[in-house]
């Protein structure tokens, strides 16, 4: 099974505090979740482990549920669903079937 929503795509919030900010999937976490740049921003208290760390409150991205974030589309820059289709490539000088992920509004394959 391909996933959706693979770290380093752009997505774009849909529900939930930060509606309509866009940002990369830094990570892909178990159980639905992501982490996505400069969304759900929380403060965290950190305590100095090292000598010369620094002890404080630090914004930290927290996960956020995937269903609560869109792909991108590459051409339009809107959000839309992802679908899959299967296309044979030439590898290796054989051909072997792959299935590729697609932007559902233009049909652009997504990277």
């Amino acid at each position: 099974m391909v996933a959706k929503i693979k770290s380093g795509d752009m997505v774009r919030v849909i529900r939930g505090k930060d509606r309509g900010k866009d940002g990369k999937v830094l990570r892909v976490l178990k159980d639905d979740r992501l982490i996505v740049e400069g969304v759900q921003i929380v403060k965290k208290h950190v305590r100095a482990t090292q000598q010369g760390q620094q002890a404080g409150i630090v914004s930290v991205e927290a996960p956020i549920h995937r269903s609560n974030v869109m792909l991108l589309d590459p051409e339009t820059n809107k959000p839309t669903r992802v679908g899959v289709t299967i296309k044979e490539e030439a590898r290796d000088g054989k051909v072997k079937t792959v299935r590729v992920r697609v932007a559902k509004k233009s049909g652009k394959e997504l990277a």
